[in-house]
This record gives structure tokens, C-alpha cells and sequence, in this order.
């Protein structure tokens, strides 16, 4: 089926691309979420206002997850864990651990969003990185203490 797309969307293109996608796909998702419209005589010829429109909402959004890297930048999160006579802990601190202590600052991450090579298992201070965007970066200081 042939479309425009209103929105960028990941592997198949960005907003105001005339794309051919499967038929479900578009009928299913792409439609029903206004990511995309039929690629009718119409609508062909709204492509540039429909790209003007998407640049708009990518500043909007580009701007919103500046601001949001410039709130979560530098915050001290604490967690107080059981650990051994060696410092390891007998538990861990994960990703979603990190997003729960983030939301209630009433910081919105997701999940995905945050950077561990693998959970933190020992008591310390630990840096940890949050992609918000592909561009935009914030950190994070994460201390783990002994109970």
C-alpha cells in the first residue's frame, strides 16, 4: 500500500516520504495512529506542508528533551542496599530501580533510556549515563550504600 508518512518512523522512512508498505501495517497501525495518510492525488500534493508541519513537531520535541537533559543532569540518586564484608551486595541495582528513584523526582525515563553494562552489584559511587535522544545525553550520579 502506498502512504505518506506524517511522522518519522524508524526503517521505513521520515514525514513527508511516500513510502510502500505492507497492507496490514498501514491499515492496522500507520492509519489508525495518524502516522501516516493515503497516498491520494489529495494528499500528494500536501507533502511540503505535511514536512513543514513535521519539522515543527521535531523542534517542539528537540526542545522538550533539552530541557529535560538539563533537569536530569547531575542528579544524586541513593540506594540503600545489604551487602557483605567484601562491599559486593546481595542484591543488585537496576535499570528499572534507577527509573523508579527518577520518577519519584517526577522524572519521566524510560527504561531503555538509561546506560548500565550490567547492574550495579557493589557499594560506590557510579556514573550513569540516559539517552534521551540520539543527540541528547544527560548523567546521573548514582551512590549504593551499605544497610
Amino acid at each position: 500500500m502506498k502512504i505518506i508518512l506524517v511522522d518519522d518512523i524508524y526503517k521505513l522512512g521520515k514525514a513527508g516520504d511516500v513510502v510502500t508498505c505492507a497492507n496490514g501495517y498501514a491499515r492496522n497501525y500507520l492509519l489508525p495512529q495518524k502516522k501516516a495518510i493515503m497516498a491520494t492525488e489529495f494528499n500528494l500534493k500536501k507533502i511540503e506542508s505535511i514536512k513543514k508541519v513535521a519539522e515543527e513537531k521535531k523542534l517542539e520535541k528537540f526542545n522538550e528533551w533539552k530541557a529535560l537533559a538539563a533537569k536530569i543532569n547531575n542528579v544524586e540518586i541513593s540506594f540503600i542496599r545489604k551487602a557483605d564484608e567484601h562491599d559486593h551486595l546481595f542484591g543488585s541495582v537496576s535499570d528499572v530501580d534507577i527509573v523508579n528513584e527518577l520518577e519519584k523526582l517526577d522524572l519521566k525515563i524510560s527504561r531503555v533510556a538509561i546506560v548500565l553494562d550490567k547492574h550495579i552489584k557493589e557499594l560506590g559511587e557510579f556514573d550513569v549515563d540516559i539517552n534521551i535522544a540520539t543527540d541528547i545525553t544527560a548523567k546521573i550520579k548514582v551512590k549504593v550504600e551499605k544497610e
